[in-house]
């Protein structure tokens, strides 16, 4: 605000997050039927934009049976005890930009 007596004008300031993007982009993994699959991407910076993970067109939650980690920039998804019907593919999308393995 600038006031200088008989009148006065007001401006603000608005910041928008930079859009992060995808530098570690997601690796296949080959395990076996009980065991754990790790997938893991890292971000160009922290961010609040909504990242979320699929296998297949489904999108996946943090469950029993899904884990889901943010960790600064690197999100993680662990799928515990996988089984036949898990094979597939493992997206990550945050913002406008994806990664698959």
């Amino acid at each position: 605000t600038c006031d200088t007596g008989d009148q006065q004008t007001t401006a603000a300031v608005r910041l928008k997050e930079p859009a992060a993007t995808i530098v570690e982009r997601l690796k296949d993994v080959a395990t076996y039927e009980g065991e754990d699959a790790v997938f893991e991407c890292r971000l160009s910076r922290e961010t609040a934009q909504d990242a979320q993970w699929f296998l297949g067109d489904v999108p996946l939650q943090s469950n029993e049976m899904n884990e889901i980690r943010v960790q600064g920039t690197r999100h993680s998804l662990i799928l515990r005890k996988v089984t036949l019907e898990d094979c597939g593919s493992i997206s990550f999308k945050v913002g406008q930009h994806s990664s698959a393995a």
